[in-house]
């Protein structure tokens, strides 16, 4: 009964990760990354991370539900 906060986090991580993930794959070829960051693109790797993280909290939540309506 109630509101899982499973879902709200999930949905909230997965938003955020694919506007991270998109802003790294867009700004790709920019300089910036050589110059600041070791040549690393840090927004496509957290965006990715972000994007597993809120998966796994949407999966979680979709199971808690799906076995709460079993019973």
């Amino acid at each position: 009964m109630g509101l899982d906060i499973r879902l709200p986090i999930g949905l909230m991580f997965s938003l955020v990760g694919v506007l991270l993930t998109g802003y790294g794959l867009v700004s790709a070829k920019s300089e910036i990354y050589a110059a600041h960051s070791l040549g690393i693109n840090i927004n496509l790797i957290w965006g990715g991370v972000l994007v597993v993280f809120g998966a796994l909290m949407l999966a979680g939540a979709l199971r808690a539900r799906k076995a709460n309506a079993a019973k």
